[in-house]
């Protein structure tokens, strides 16, 4: 189902709870969400939804990839750059790393640990500040 996007900067702050394979439905409702915002976003966090969650959706080139519980364990080559928001408005600087390798279960709620690099890692950091209700 497609959801409204949250933008209450107050709720969109609170750091995120474990997703359980409860949560679910919540994963398809964000890559419904997603689809359906293609034309502007690449990337979106339980929160804007409306669910704090530690769920995570991200278009990954011509892929959609969901991830309950995503942690980033390693990064490196950090670079500054800007980013926008589909739940606030406007550009805000911020510090990313080129490389990363991320610890998450997939849509089957299988374990998984896979590194990104680039745009790509660049989306999950994004999304995963938000799980952290760090709002960029």
């Amino acid at each position: 189902m497609i959801r409204a996007i949250m933008k209450d900067v107050i709720f969109l702050s609170q750091k995120a709870e474990p997703a359980t394979k409860k949560d679910r439905t919540i994963g398809q409702d964000m890559l419904d969400t997603l689809t359906a915002h293609a034309d502007e976003c690449v990337g979106m966090a339980a929160n804007m939804i409306g669910e704090n969650k530690a769920i995570i959706v991200c278009t990954l080139g011509n892929r959609n990839i969901l991830m309950y519980n995503p942690v980033i364990i390693r990064k490196t080559q950090p670079f500054e750059t800007e980013e926008g928001c589909l739940s606030l408005t406007g550009l805000r600087s911020c510090t990313r790393y080129k490389e990363i390798e991320v610890v998450y279960y997939d849509e089957g709620f299988r374990k998984k640990k896979e590194k990104f690099s680039g745009w790509d890692a660049q989306i999950i950091q994004h999304e995963c500040d938000h799980l952290a209700g760090i709002i960029i």
